[in-house]
């Protein structure tokens, strides 16, 4: 597998977005070494590194430091880790916000843990709500209860994890984001169920939707193809980045497109209303 990178600005014909309405991201689409934290930021502290110096945003695949595996007792981490002390240590060092997922431990339990690290070292986190119970994992993770949404500049952002995708009542948009990021480590055989929901939430919430997936083979001898994209509000996907490819892309994204195409296009002033229960 090659790695490589590519610097994109490839939305309204290729002309590069300048201004504050813009957001400016790379996504590392990656092969992961199962289970060796070590050896994992090492590599992907490399992949950092190519990062272009204006970009915002790094998003790293779900489980990024492990591969998504069931060993909690023995792979979990608290926020005084390694893992965690060196998503602050890229963030501080590279003036970039770190986006990715680990597995963590806090008051005797474990969850699946999206991190959003800022330069600054603050910390906020959205633990993955459903647990993928065809590979076991609500039997060792407990369930995340609460959404998040960043405020990030202008944008309002929202990142979920992997399974998240297959239930939009849980992303549903109530005009309070902008953008979806999904980070996973969705097994190739269902690569097109991946591709498809990408763009259905982008269209069904009107928001642009970043999905982040793994590539490589891991312990569990599951294979994965990777097929991260970014999809416009349209369910456009505007990337092209290679599957099965070590592959670093960055771009931006352009918040003013999306407001025009709110206000042209209002679907979501005809949203049904509803609530969450949390059984």
């Amino acid at each position: 597998m090659t790695n490589r990178t590519q610097t994109a600005v490839n939305y309204k014909n290729n002309e590069k977005l300048a201004g504050t309405n813009n957001l400016s991201f790379t996504i590392i689409q990656s092969s992961i070494i199962w289970e060796s934290v070590e050896e994992n930021l090492i590599e992907f502290e490399k992949k950092i590194l190519q990062s272009p110096a204006n970009s915002e945003i790094i998003i790293l695949p779900e489980m990024f430091s492990t591969g998504f595996s069931m060993r909690t007792k023995e792979l979990a981490e608290d926020y005084n880790g390694k893992t965690v002390n060196w998503l602050k240590k890229m963030a501080s060092e590279n003036k970039k916000t770190i986006v990715g997922s680990i597995i963590n431990k806090e008051n005797g339990q474990f969850t699946n843990r999206l991190l959003w690290v800022n330069p600054e070292g603050n910390i906020k986190y959205y633990d993955k709500r459903h647990l993928f119970r065809m590979g076991n994992e609500h039997n060792f993770y407990a369930q995340g209860e609460k959404q998040l949404i960043v405020d990030h500049g202008k944008w309002r952002i929202m990142p979920l994890i992997c399974y998240d995708l297959r239930f939009p009542v849980w992303s549903r948009n109530r005009n309070n984001y902008d953008l979806l990021i999904y980070i996973a480590n969705w097994p190739e055989p269902r690569r097109e169920v991946w591709k498809t929901l990408l763009k259905a939430r982008a269209i069904e919430n009107q928001a642009w939707v970043i999905g982040v997936n793994r590539i490589g083979s891991d312990g569990m001898n599951l294979n994965y193809s990777g097929d991260s994209m970014v999809v416009d509000f349209k369910g456009i996907e505007i990337s092209n980045i290679p599957a099965n490819e070590d592959y670093i892309y960055s771009s931006e994204i352009s918040l003013s497109e999306l407001r025009e195409f709110r206000k042209k296009f209002p679907a979501y002033l005809d949203a049904d209303n509803f609530d969450l229960h949390y059984d």
